[in-house]
């Protein structure tokens, strides 16, 4: 920088603000300086200038993965969120780090945000560390969660409405006439709760007794969902409807049928959740509830930097939508 304002008879502040396209060096100065450092092969340094300054202009974007160890962020419904994320957070010129952290502590992301290596963090998901988000919360502002509101919620949470998703989808299959219906997923995880919840909710509604033999625990990841479904199959579970946690399960949940000669929907119906690109290109086309994954990333980024503002949000619910495919059709 000193040999570029040598050359152009200017002092280095000077040339590190024509540089940076300040209003306040004059548009001939700029364009000299910007012409002299492009000749000799000058660029800045932003690490240097990022340090100086005690910020990164980076956002860490994180995926817990204490309840699925073996949980890829290559998840469809991952893949759409990051795209989104991306270029919400490039829109505001800040660099993007993906951090994968398959075996969180309670201190996790304390250790992550004393690193240094972000000016703030998004993460994707609460998986089972509401105490430690709560923990780096408690002394951390720029902060935000996708998830459900919890009691006792320190954090910023931004998520879809879980419970009324559950609920449309069990209505759905009630209003197509089905009575047993299944729901597949891991329901000890926050969001998934309440869809399960939404379940009941919708089956008391219309009068019908929980049974406990519907409730299926299974992973997201492998064959879980697959060897739980046809395990139902084979000890004689009585089904004519499926609601599963998310779209991948509700696939899973397909084949399982299908391998059992079960035909979807004349037999049983499916509906599953996210709407991710696979749920219209799959055969059956799947019934799922709509997560609006670029509203969601827009709350996410924009709740973020208002909180690098010094602002304190309040956490933000956002609505789903019952999309009606094949697998479960209207009646």
């Amino acid at each position: 920088m000193a040999d570029i304002a040598r050359m152009a008879g200017v002092s280095s502040s000077t040339v590190s603000r024509a540089l940076a396209d300040h209003p306040a060096i004059p548009e001939a100065t700029r364009n000299n300086i910007q012409e002299l450092a492009a000749k000799h092969g000058y660029v800045i340094n932003r690490a240097a200038r990022n340090l100086r300054q005690s910020q990164t202009q980076t956002i860490a974007v994180a995926v817990p993965l204490g309840h699925e160890r073996e949980q890829l962020i290559s998840d469809p419904f991952f893949l759409r969120l990051f795209g989104h994320l991306a270029d919400e957070i490039s829109q505001r010129h800040y660099d993007i780090l993906l951090v994968r952290e398959p075996s969180p502590d309670a201190h996790w992301l304390g250790r992550l945000v004393r690193s240094q290596r972000a000016d703030g963090f998004i993460i994707v998901g609460q998986s089972n560390q509401h105490k430690a988000l709560n923990l780096a919360a408690s002394s951390y502002r720029p902060l935000v969660v996708l998830g459900s509101e919890l009691p006792d919620q320190i954090y910023c949470s931004v998520g879809s409405d879980n419970l009324e998703g559950g609920r449309l989808a069990a209505e759905h299959l009630l209003r197509s006439g089905r009575k047993r219906i299944l729901f597949v997923g891991p329901a000890e995880l926050p969001q998934i709760d309440l869809r399960l919840a939404g379940y009941r909710d919708a089956l008391r509604d219309a009068g019908i007794a929980i049974d406990d033999r519907l409730i299926l625990p299974a992973h997201f990841t492998g064959t879980s969902a697959f060897d739980q479904v046809q395990s139902a199959i084979t000890a004689g579970v009585d089904f004519d409807g499926v609601f599963a946690a998310s779209d991948g399960i509700a696939l899973s949940a397909i084949r399982a049928l299908e391998a059992a000669g079960r035909r979807v929907p004349q037999d049983v119906s499916v509906v599953g959740f996210d709407d991710s690109d696979i749920a219209s290109q799959s055969r059956p086309s799947l019934t799922t509830i709509r997560q609006n994954v670029p509203e969601i990333a827009a709350a996410l980024v924009d709740q973020l930097f208002r909180r690098l503002d010094g602002e304190d949000t309040r956490s933000a619910v956002l609505p789903v939508n019952l999309i009606i495919r094949d697998s479960a059709p209207a009646p």
